[in-house]
């Protein structure tokens, strides 16, 4: 017979944590389910550790330009204090003693296992079967997409994961995926004295992002001595236990001692059986409304609703969905402002609507860019300035629907523009206002007064 709770949330990552602590907080029977580790992809494996990584990356390039600027310098990279650092500071070794307690100090259950939905409100998971008579949750994330390139499969590739865990730096690293994730790495690992190709089946790189941003990553990796090929197919995959072969059709092979695959993320809906929900299990995600609602006394929060793998999105879902279970009054989700950054050097941060994106939907658009180092701050910077502002406008309504920023601290002035893309602050607003001399942000005023 099925032990009946308030509550059930399956998945434990940072979104499904945040709702099963306020439910908990708030006194509800919670049980809390995760089959790895409490925290999921973002502390063990995902932000904190890889930027970690970034971090110490940067240090090294900064180092290297020393000499542009400010004399000499001699950069000897080690990866020993980075491996240290992930273990030490960021997973705890991959140990989630710390999270469980934390979780159980709220007053919630916590079950290790492989859940599965059983029936509307019902859940199964290592020989015990809840009923939920209030809400189920579904935070189960997802995980690396593998394509299915002929051979790969046989071979020993590097998902994200492998890549935070090494304690080595191979001598060469080949990356299938030039999204934010393979190019963070794929730059991280070329610092720390790897060679590095990149191959990206798009036109591309940042494919998902404005052409402008692709195309400035792409000249930063080829001066950095990465090789890029973009519109790549590749043929096959081969491993003969030293050396990957990657054939890439219309190019020369490309050989590497690593094969990192970082080409996006899949969620297991059939694993999860959510048919026995009611929701289509062949879909790519779960689909919610505004108020992260799957169904009847079922809600789901983080990448499994398809809204973009990010922390900031399962933790931002995870407070609306567990205010409308207590009944709280609550906004409704709204994602026209959704920010992201790629953390490479320089950073690539956008908020919104790219200009296709906006014209696609009938938008009257205009746009605008600027060069960073051709603004004061990043003239005086001279060195690693790289950059650009990109606006895209709404013509009719006279606000910003979309922006990118990319170049030292991008992601940082990220969010002047955010704030004018949630706030629908007027263009003419942003013209009038005064900006700080001489900041990377300042580029901004140059880049409006192009939208006038």
């Amino acid at each position: 017979m099925a032990e009946q709770v308030d509550a059930v949330v399956v998945g434990m990552g940072p979104g499904g944590e945040e709702v099963a602590g306020r439910l908990a907080g708030a006194g509800l029977a919670v049980v809390g389910v995760e089959s790895r580790l409490v925290g999921g992809e973002c502390p063990y494996w995902g932000c904190v550790p890889s930027k970690m990584m970034i971090r110490a990356a940067d240090s090294l390039a900064e180092g290297r330009r020393i000499a542009e600027v400010a004399g000499t310098s001699r950069v000897d990279p080690d990866w020993a204090p980075v491996a240290r650092r992930i273990r030490d500071e960021a997973t705890d070794n991959w140990d989630d003693t710390v999270a469980v307690k934390r979780f159980e100090g709220k007053g919630g259950r916590f079950v290790r296992g492989w859940a599965r939905l059983t029936g509307p409100s019902m859940v199964y998971v290592e020989g015990a079967e809840f009923e939920a008579t209030t809400a189920v949750v579904i935070a189960t994330g997802t995980q690396p997409a593998v394509p299915p390139i002929p051979g790969l499969a046989d071979t020993p590739y590097w998902t994200n994961r492998q890549a935070v865990e090494t304690t080595e730096v191979p001598r060469s690293l080949a990356v299938i995926g030039g999204g934010a994730v393979g190019l963070e790495f794929a730059q991280v690992f070329a610092r720390f004295g790897s060679r590095v190709t990149v191959i990206e089946a798009a036109d591309r790189l940042l494919p998902l992002e404005e052409p402008e941003a692709g195309e400035l990553i792409a000249d930063v990796f080829r001066r950095e001595a990465l090789d890029v090929l973009v519109g790549a197919r590749i043929a096959r995959v081969d491993h003969d236990g030293e050396t990957f072969r990657i054939e890439v059709a219309g190019a020369a092979p490309v050989q590497a001692e690593r094969l990192l695959v970082a080409t996006g993320r899949r969620a297991d809906l059939g694993g999860l059986g959510v048919a026995a929900a009611g929701l289509d299990q062949s879909a790519r995600f779960v689909t919610v409304d505004e108020h992260l609602r799957a169904g009847p006394r079922l809600w789901a929060v983080g990448d499994i609703t398809g809204r973009g793998a990010f922390t900031h999105v399962a933790m931002y879902q995870a407070r609306i969905a567990a205010s409308d279970i207590l009944g709280f009054p609550h906004e409704a989700a709204d994602y026209r402002a959704l920010p992201r950054v790629t953390f490479t050097d320089p950073e690539v941060g956008a908020v919104g609507l790219t200009e296709d994106q906006a014209r696609a939907r009938g938008i009257t658009v205009s746009t605008a860019l600027t060069p960073v180092p051709s603004s004061a701050r990043g003239w005086i910077h001279k060195t690693g300035n790289d950059g650009l502002i990109k606006l895209v406008a709404d013509r009719d309504s006279g606000v910003l629907v979309g922006a990118t920023s990319a170049g030292p601290a991008g992601g940082e002035v990220l969010s002047a523009l955010a704030v004018a893309v949630h706030g629908r602050v007027p263009i003419s607003t942003l013209a009038e206002m005064i900006y700080a001399y001489p900041t990377f942000h300042r580029a901004i005023e140059d880049a409006v007064r192009g939208l006038q």
